[in-house]
């Protein structure tokens, strides 16, 4: 991706992407042989994570913290001390406190990819334990990623999407399933058998409603080229081939 292409999958501006480079929250990308840069989606989701800790009231400095330690204590110390700061300035902050609060006291205490909402909290709280799946790792990673860029309704319509694929009898077991087939692909190659198994394993654990009618299986989507060069070969190719199935009406 380009930059101005990053910016707006994130919905910041492009002069915000070159500050926080600039300030050493967003690494910098490589650059092509045109000297343009080219933005990964391990890009987006950085960016996607410090516009959510930005949004929270947090200072760089405090975000910068928050992303040098990655780890949940260190998130809730940050967010004690800004919510005293808000108690200060209650009437003018009320729904900011409002939110904080509502993180902090989450059950099961705040997840890798924090803060997220309440009901992504749950989601993942949910899938616990299939938490040492590289696979099920960067799924967390996307869901993150795409309830920060959506519209209230899509993140309503993606909630609602996976809590009612998950509460589907079977739908647990098949998620975990699909994600053990998926950690199998990280060395086959793209024409391994495997790989159809799988799409068909994930396509069976989405319902078709999860996909935007817009979406559209384009090589020359840019955010789809960032998508899947952040999976091994084998692993997009699965992947694309599930989009496949699901945009044919193949899935639950």
């Amino acid at each position: 991706m380009r930059i101005g292409e990053l910016a707006a999958t994130v919905s910041v501006t492009t002069r915000t992407v070159r500050h926080y480079h600039h300030q050493g929250l967003l690494p910098e990308p490589e650059r092509r042989p045109n000297g343009y840069r080219e933005y990964t989606l391990r890009h987006a989701v950085v960016l996607a994570r410090i516009r959510r800790l930005t949004e929270l009231g947090l200072g760089l400095a405090e975000v910068r913290d928050v992303l040098a330690e990655d780890a949940g204590k260190d998130l809730v110390e940050v967010l004690t001390e800004l919510d005293e700061d808000l108690a200060r300035q209650e009437h003018a902050i009320r729904e900011r406190r409002t939110r904080l609060r509502a993180l902090l006291e989450a059950e099961g205490g705040l997840p890798a990819e924090g803060p997220v909402s309440p009901q992504l909290a749950a989601l993942f709280r949910d899938m616990a334990h299939v938490s040492d799946s590289p696979m099920a790792a960067k799924d967390r990673e996307m869901l993150a990623l795409i309830e920060t860029t959506a519209d209230p309704e899509g993140r309503e319509q993606l909630m609602g999407a996976l809590g009612s694929a998950l509460d589907r009898p079977g739908g647990k077991e098949r998620a975990v399933a699909a994600y053990a087939l998926l950690d199998e692909l990280a060395d086959a190659d793209p024409a391994d058998p495997r790989v159809d198994e799988a799409a068909r394993a994930l396509a069976d654990c989405l319902p078709r409603d999860l996909l935007p009618e817009t979406l559209e299986v384009d090589p020359d989507n840019s955010f789809l080229r960032a998508f899947y060069a952040d999976f091994a070969p084998a692993q997009a190719e699965a992947i694309r081939r599930t989009l496949r199935l699901l945009m044919e009406g193949d899935g639950p």
